[in-house]
């Protein structure tokens, strides 16, 4: 019989990583605290009905090495003994896994806390710098990662401790600020009156900019997918695609400010997820750092914090490797989200 558990007790290896997305899950076995991760090939949730499916074709399939635990890096509410995803059909039964897949303990994070502990630890040629702020303050951080919606997430360093902090941050309002801004922003799709973070700074958000520039010039959108606006606009083939992930940048440095007033983030603020990867060449432009720090009357205090796009191509797996290597010095919760047999 399995139960909640509480505890903060070291989980027993070999442990099960997991980073479930909505179109993809990746998985990686640590076979004891000094071993490298042993990555599998990316699985497609679309290809089976359920997660424990997908990890006996997927891992156990693969390997002879078996888990005695598990954590999972998921994209939705942790609320009971059944976690339904947002971007696909799967529902995570940590009970079945246990009496299923011979698991002994489950841990279930939200996906942005593993996008947190990532941070915490990351080597140089794991991201990028972007803007002339340096340095590897031990200090609170920050992540946001524009990808299918908008995820955001804290690294608090308190006594000794990285905390990471998850939360809906990409649900926050953002508003116009300049002539143009006013011009575009009446275009804008809505949710009940509002324009949330969320719907400019994703996938979707490209295109949703995109649209709302074409109505307010006047011009016939030739685009519907954000790969084709963001392969013109870095090609600069295309005009009001380029002004549209220009005003991308902007706008996602203007939150990036925002969340490292909100985090205190000395640390630095990173930009995690495959959105931020593939317009680099747009985030080394100035919009973006202009933008961060344009906050008045504190702007002398965002140009010493740092800014970096997370590079490191499995981010999410390595950050719930490093608290699975040593959890004590991160303060992760595992009250309501860690079952044991």
């Amino acid at each position: 019989m399995s139960m909640l558990d509480a505890s903060d007790a070291q989980m027993p290896f070999p442990i099960l990583i997991g980073d479930i997305g909505g179109t993809n899950a990746r998985f990686s076995i640590l076979a004891d605290a000094s071993a490298e991760a042993i990555n599998f090939p990316n699985v497609r949730t679309a290809d089976f009905e359920t997660i424990d499916d997908a990890i006996k074709a997927g891992v156990f399939a693969k390997t002879d090495l078996r888990p005695r635990s598990a954590i999972l890096a998921v994209a939705g509410p942790i609320n009971g003994d059944e976690i339904p995803l947002t971007n696909c059909d799967w529902v995570v039964r940590p009970h079945t896994m246990i009496s299923g897949l011979g698991i002994e303990d489950v841990l279930v994070v939200n996906d942005f806390e593993a996008q947190a502990l990532a941070i915490s630890a990351l080597a140089p040629d794991e991201r990028e710098q972007i803007g002339p702020a340096s340095g590897d303050l031990i200090a609170s951080r920050a992540v946001l990662g524009p990808g299918t919606g908008l995820g955001v997430g804290g690294l608090v360093h308190a006594r000794g401790s990285w905390i990471p902090v998850p939360g809906e941050g990409g649900h926050v309002d953002l508003g116009p600020r300049s002539e143009r801004d006013l011009q575009i922003f009446p275009y804008i799709e809505q949710i009940e009156g509002r324009v949330s973070a969320e719907q400019i700074l994703c996938g979707r958000g490209i295109v949703h900019l995109y649209r709302a520039i074409c109505i307010a010039d006047g011009i016939e959108p030739k685009y519907g997918d954000p790969a084709d606006v963001t392969s013109h606009a870095l090609a600069a083939t295309d005009p009001v695609a380029a002004e549209t992930i220009s005003l991308f940048s902007t706008y996602l440095g203007r939150l990036a400010g925002d969340i490292a007033m909100l985090f205190m983030a000395k640390g630095g603020v990173y930009l995690s997820g495959g959105i931020s990867q593939k317009i680099l060449p747009a985030l080394r432009k100035p919009e973006f750092r202009a933008a961060f720090e344009d906050k008045a009357p504190h702007s002398h205090w965002l140009r010493d914090i740092p800014t970096f796009v997370v590079t490191h191509p499995l981010a999410a797996l390595a950050g719930l490797s490093f608290y699975a290597r040593a959890p004590e010095t991160f303060g992760v919760s595992t009250d309501g989200r860690r079952w044991r047999s």
